[in-house]
């Protein structure tokens, strides 16, 4: 269970809106893995972040920053403290006895397409459904986001076939309030547009046990062989909405990071797609050990934001896993003194929820679930740094990195980052914060 984080006091939901060119949204990933620039950003000894409780600071909601702060940081803010690098030279900016922790979770091809069958069987001739798994729950069923939702009613049966992908828009409908901002654009086939819905036999079939709000709905999959193993042969890859195209094969290896082992998520842990090999083994080379922990990325990390103040913001719980070699690292490097540098928010969370429920500062092993919500007001328990790519704007994750180093200074150096033609999102740029 999370302790209860803080929030500053009078902060709403729009203060952590910032103004972004669509041309700006990194639709692709680089040519190369690992050939993004790099935003370093200093926080200074005398670090002010809790000046940004004060409302009214920084960029005023919906304005164009360039417009109201033209190349530095908005007047009574602190000043620039950045400067532009690549990501190639991260090596260079960790110390020797750094811990770098990465999360090592995978991501699932949670995006599959099913029809709804009548309680005879028979199939019903209208469009595709679209199901985005978002984590199993206890007892073996699958919470998940549908649309259209009105489709999908307690007691009925999907069923999904292999040939049930269906075909997508490239531009994006308007938004409903069914799962708004989790479904990437989709056109819903219908059968006399010349989409068949064939005839072979289902590879999954699962039956709704729960209705929730906004397109929410529990499924129980019947039993399967290697349900994953089907997941990989009818599934998509889980793009977010912002990316208006269809997932491609090479998103199968692009939207995972290399280290990507335990699988679970549905949404990349971004800041982790940078690294090579190459990398990882310069920054060893250095002297930094490096650890993983586990955080499957669920709507948690990536569900919008429905209410108006950051102090009723209730995040969804995400499952994660400290293991024990971890945990052994990180007690060594506190002990020591030694700076812990976390690769993504996804860590970052992680790492915290675990000081939190520390008993007497000793970390240890185990595997739980957090719902830890981070934003301006929270004192940082154990990391000391952070990479991290650029987020959404009046997103959670824009709260995170605006309670490590102060939301005026995030807010300049993301306008700063608009003006510089950073690429921004899941297949963008980075941000290093120490």
């Amino acid at each position: 269970m999370t302790c209860p984080a803080k929030a500053a006091t009078g902060l709403r939901v729009a203060d952590f809106d910032f103004h972004l060119p669509e041309e700006l949204i990194a639709q692709q990933p680089p040519t190369e893995r690992g050939a993004s620039r790099m935003l370093v950003v200093d926080r200074s000894s005398n670090d002010r972040s809790n000046v940004s409780s004060k409302v009214g600071l920084g960029f005023s909601p919906g304005i164009n920053p360039s417009q109201e702060a033209g190349t530095s940081a908005p007047e009574g803010s602190l000043s620039p403290h950045w400067n532009d690098a690549s990501f190639a030279e991260l090596a260079s900016l960790l110390n020797p006895g750094d811990l770098l922790v990465l999360n090592d979770s995978r991501v699932i091809p949670a995006r599959i397409f099913a029809r709804r069958a009548h309680s005879r069987g028979k199939q019903e001739p209208s469009g595709l459904i679209e199901v985005l798994l978002t984590a199993p729950d206890a007892a073996g069923n699958w919470n998940a986001l549908v649309r259209p939702g009105r489709k999908v009613r307690l007691g009925d049966h999907l069923e999904f076939h292999p040939e049930g992908t269906g075909t997508a828009d490239r531009s994006r409908p308007k938004e409903s309030a069914e799962g708004a901002g989790a479904f990437r654009p989709l056109n819903q086939p219908q059968t006399q547009t010349g989409f068949s819905l064939g005839n072979s036999e289902p590879l999954l079939r699962a039956e709704v046990l729960a209705s929730g709000e906004y397109g929410e709905r529990t499924l129980r999959f019947a039993p399967t062989s290697d349900f994953y193993a089907v997941l990989e042969q009818i599934g998509h890859m889980p793009l977010p909405p912002y990316i208006k195209r269809e997932d491609a094969t090479t998103d199968r290896e692009r939207y995972q990071t290399v280290f990507a082992h335990h699988r679970g998520s549905v949404a990349a842990p971004t800041a982790g797609l940078h690294f090579t090999p190459s990398v990882l083994e310069a920054i060893q080379a250095r002297g930094v050990e490096i650890a993983k922990v586990t955080l499957h990325v669920g709507l948690g990390t990536f569900a919008p934001l429905r209410v108006e103040r950051l102090d009723e913001i209730h995040l969804h719980s995400e499952r994660y896993t400290l293991p024990a070699e971890t945990a052994e690292a990180l007690n060594r490097a506190r002990k020591e003194g030694r700076r812990i540098v976390a690769v993504g928010t996804t860590t970052v969370r992680t790492l915290e929820h675990c000081a939190q429920i520390a008993e007497v500062g000793i970390l240890q092993p185990h595997t739980g679930e957090t719902s830890i919500f981070i934003s301006p007001g929270y004192e940082f328990r154990i990391v000391n740094a952070m990479l991290t790519n650029f987020h959404l704007p009046q997103s959670s994750l824009l709260m995170l990195v605006s309670a490590f180093s102060g939301r005026e200074r995030i807010l300049a150096a993301y306008a700063h980052a608009v003006q510089q033609k950073y690429r921004f999102f899941s297949y963008g740029d980075c941000m290093f914060i120490r």
